[in-house]
């Protein structure tokens, strides 16, 4: 990977990182001559220094990679645990272990916060190795970034309630002391680029917010079934740090992402969007596992439109028996009617392709040749997904 810069690598960037951290991270890497990677507690990336070298033996893989994909492999990850970084409370210095993964040796500053590990600064070791005096430093910075992320920490576990009415709540004057209470935790931040995610189903209690890269808030909804999280973004067109946080806590269950708001006066339309989008990805497998509204076409209609009663000419079709008339409708709807394509997609010959469609004709009294019909029986099917 040559010639991989800071200037190659800034778009890659976590959206969630706070400038505070990257201010204290670029301070680190001056302090220390080489460039510094600030992950959490759970090796999820959060800022990470200048790297201007052209010089391939200088780019570290684990640390491209944590650049690139925001997070480090487990083999990695046990390698560093192994020297006692979740405990140590100055710098660790961990020799390279090519097995797993790990080619060359590092300095790992702890991130604390009254006696909490909330993160690490990682640095490679390398000459001229720096010197106790320069390591003394680089630790109170290391000590001011651990007091940010217990902030923000803080301000995330408190916010459950006040986000889960800024979500659904009614205009009124709970939604307002809602919205006020967000402002207030998240400062400045709360004018910036956000994003809901949609989790569902969800079991349980809300995870801490320490354990969701770039949240600001997460709460479950009243019914407890459904997770919502409140991410940021450092740009409009970047929602990777939405699709992190989404495919970190959603196991094997559908998520959604709303399209990027500034501030948070939208938050009932962007949860809207991201639930919306949760259905989506539940209901059509091609979406699946993480749906953006952007991406998710006539779900984005069909969800205002839901009605949980299929129209009764349509409902036999969706009879279990029916199950394979349902598909082949489908489909030929969504190829636009047209047979060779359908019948390509289904894998079936033409003659067979007509008997179905004639027979869904006789099960519903609709009539495929007209657009009305086919326009009603097109939008049931995938209502009945949602």
């Amino acid at each position: 990977m040559r010639g991989i810069s800071y200037k190659c690598l800034k778009g890659c960037e976590n959206g969630a990182v706070n400038g505070d951290y990257q201010e204290l991270v670029d301070e680190i890497s001056a302090l220390l001559g080489a460039p510094a990677t600030l992950e959490n507690r759970d090796f999820g990336l959060i800022a990470f220094g200048a790297h201007d070298s052209d010089d391939d033996a200088a780019m570290d893989p684990v640390r491209t990679r944590s650049i690139l994909t925001r997070k480090s492999t487990p083999a990695v990850r046990a390698w560093f645990e192994g020297f006692g970084i979740t405990r140590a409370t100055g710098p660790v210095r961990i020799p390279a272990a090519p097995d797993a993964g790990v080619f060359r040796d590092r300095i790992c500053l702890p991130v604390r916060h009254r006696g909490v590990v909330l993160g690490y600064v990682w640095l490679l070791d390398a000459e001229p190795h720096p010197t106790d005096a320069q390591l003394s430093a680089a630790m109170e910075v290391a000590t001011r970034i651990g007091g940010l992320l217990a902030d923000e920490e803080r301000a995330g576990s408190d916010l459950s309630r006040e986000l889960r009415t800024a979500l659904t709540a009614e205009r009124g004057w709970q939604y307002d002391m809602a919205l006020a209470a967000l402002r207030a935790a998240l400062g400045p931040s709360a004018d910036g680029l956000h994003t809901v995610v949609c989790v569902t189903p969800w079991r349980g209690e809300a995870p801490s917010i320490r354990g969701v890269p770039g949240a600001a808030a997460v709460t479950t909804l009243p019914e407890g079934e459904t997770l919502a999280v409140l991410v940021r973004l450092r740009t409009a067109e970047d929602l990777s740090p939405a699709h992190t946080a989404a495919e970190r806590l959603r196991a094997n269950t559908p998520a959604g992402i709303a399209t990027p708001r500034r501030g948070l006066t939208e938050l009932p339309a962007a949860w809207r969007e991201a639930s919306t989008s949760a259905r989506a990805a539940a209901a059509q497998p091609k979406l699946v596992p993480v749906a953006e509204w952007t991406g998710i076409g006539p779900y984005r209609l069909l969800a205002a439109l839901y009605h949980p009663e299929i129209d009764p000419a349509v409902a036999p079709l969706l009879a279990p028996a029916h199950a394979e008339l349902a598909r082949t409708a489908e489909v030929f709807l969504d190829h636009a009617g047209q047979a060779g394509r359908t019948a390509a997609a289904l894998g079936v010959h033409r003659q067979t392709l007509y008997y179905r469609l004639s027979r869904v004709e006789e099960l519903t009294g609709l009539d495929l040749d007209d657009g009305e019909d086919r326009l009603l029986l097109h939008m049931s099917l995938k209502s009945a997904r949602l």
